[in-house]
């Protein structure tokens, strides 16, 4: 992993959840932000290996992810907020975009499609109940179910260390 887990939070995780509402933050929330991205990117790449369509290091897809949010009831507003923030206009494109190269917004867009979903966080220690969270919000095209408990750990581990 090129960048610590802390420095992750220190300068995307912490900025974005402090864009948004307060209930957003909490362990659980960044813990599953911390392992998503450990899953998606490594924290290595903000765009996709071979020039593919996902941005950041969340891997958002214009049609995928970055719409849902843009979409969803739950998130639409949530999303406004954010990018008038950022000094990003308010569509689906120049989110997707921006992305790439703003990783506080990729982290905020990361947590506001966890809040689409209608279940609760998993509970810090859950890795199943992560793992189904994971799938069942970014949808991975090639999921790598064998790598998840490393970088849930890892999360974790970062969580807990902050917590004590």
């Amino acid at each position: 992993m090129l960048l610590r887990l802390s420095n992750i939070i220190e300068t995307a995780v912490a900025p974005a959840l402090a864009i948004l509402p307060k209930h957003m933050d909490s362990p659980e929330a960044r813990c599953m932000l911390l392992a998503i991205g450990l899953q998606e990117s490594g924290f290595t790449c903000r765009r996709q290996k071979g020039n593919g369509p996902a941005c950041g290091y969340w891997q958002f897809e214009l049609g995928g992810g970055v719409a849902g949010v843009y979409r969803h009831h739950v998130s639409h507003q949530h999303l406004h907020a954010l990018c008038r923030s950022r000094g990003v206009s308010f569509d689906p494109k120049p989110i997707w975009c921006a992305l790439e190269t703003d990783d506080v917004l990729a982290a905020g867009v990361a947590r506001l499609l966890l809040l689409t979903d209608p279940k609760k966080l998993p509970e810090l220690g859950d890795e199943a109940g992560a793992w189904a969270y994971y799938q069942r919000n970014w949808r991975p095209g090639k999921p790598h179910p064998k790598r998840w408990p490393a970088n849930y750990a890892a999360a974790l581990q970062e969580i807990r260390s902050v917590e004590v």
